[in-house]
């Protein structure tokens, strides 16, 4: 399956180097000289990785097919894309694949339709879970807490949402009462 595993960011220096958002708990095993992506759009790919190095924490790519500062400027925003196995890993239960994620139903304790997953967003504290729900998007931690069940073979995530954050909580307390 093709998966994204970074953005091209804007151009660093004059020689063609990009800045990269790392989108992969990998990098190491996607980010290497030689390695060839897709790109979305597809008009900008095939890219392969010339030259590899960290300045300040950031990622820089060198592209053989960028030889200035200029061409990498017109891939600014280019999500790259590797072939990944998303095959469950008995050793990695709770490890998932955004791709594996986003379109699947979003589920109360009550097995009542709250919303569909829409995205889930990548921050440094923890992950967040962008589910639509009644023409709103609604960030939830993706934590045990909260998301104690995500079924992939019945396409649906079983939530336990805070206090407050769907009006569907009030209807579960009076249920419980």
């Amino acid at each position: 399956m093709l998966l994204v595993v970074g953005r091209i960011g804007r151009a660093h220096g004059i020689l063609g180097e990009a800045t990269i958002e790392v989108r992969t708990d990998l990098p190491q095993e996607r980010f290497f000289v030689g390695n060839s992506f897709a790109a979305d759009p597809p008009e900008h790919g095939p890219l392969t990785i010339e030259t590899v190095r960290y300045n300040n924490g950031t990622l820089l790519l060198k592209f053989k097919e960028c030889a200035d500062r200029t061409r990498v400027e017109t891939l600014r925003d280019t999500l790259l894309l590797a072939e990944v196995d998303v095959t469950p890993d008995s050793s990695q239960v709770d490890d998932y694949h955004v791709q594996q994620l986003i379109g699947l139903s979003v589920i109360d304790i009550r097995a009542k339709q709250v919303g569909i997953l829409e995205d889930v967003l990548n921050l440094p504290g923890q992950d967040l879970l962008v589910i639509r729900h009644e023409n709103k998007e609604i960030l939830l931690p993706f934590v045990l807490d909260f998301v104690p069940v995500v079924d992939l073979e019945k396409r649906s995530i079983t939530i336990t949402p805070p206090s407050g954050l769907f009006h569907v909580e009030s209807e579960i307390e009076a249920d419980n009462e």
